[in-house]
């Protein structure tokens, strides 16, 4: 499976759409949504927005996270073991 194709699934489960037009996809996801892509309990994303590891969009008095900036940390806190 290549890095787009895994990219997109995850995209999909994190906006719990079953069976979705291949085309559609959203950039900026709620706090929920972006848990889900994380796998991280909302309490956990907030924190990582306060503690500044993550910028979100301020839109009213909800806040709203970029897909592009949650793949940024995750590349970002990779690690490898070495034996």
């Amino acid at each position: 499976m290549d890095k787009n194709n895994k990219k997109n699934q995850g995209i999909v489960k994190a906006q719990g759409i079953d069976n979705p037009p291949c085309h559609i996809h959203k950039r900026l996801y709620s706090i929920k949504e972006a848990s889900v892509y994380l796998g991280r309990s909302p309490c956990a994303v907030r924190e990582m927005l306060w503690k500044g590891k993550i910028p979100y969009v301020k839109d009213g008095a909800r806040n709203l996270i970029d897909i592009y900036d949650m793949d940024e940390w995750i590349d970002r806190n990779k690690t490898r073991t070495i034996y």
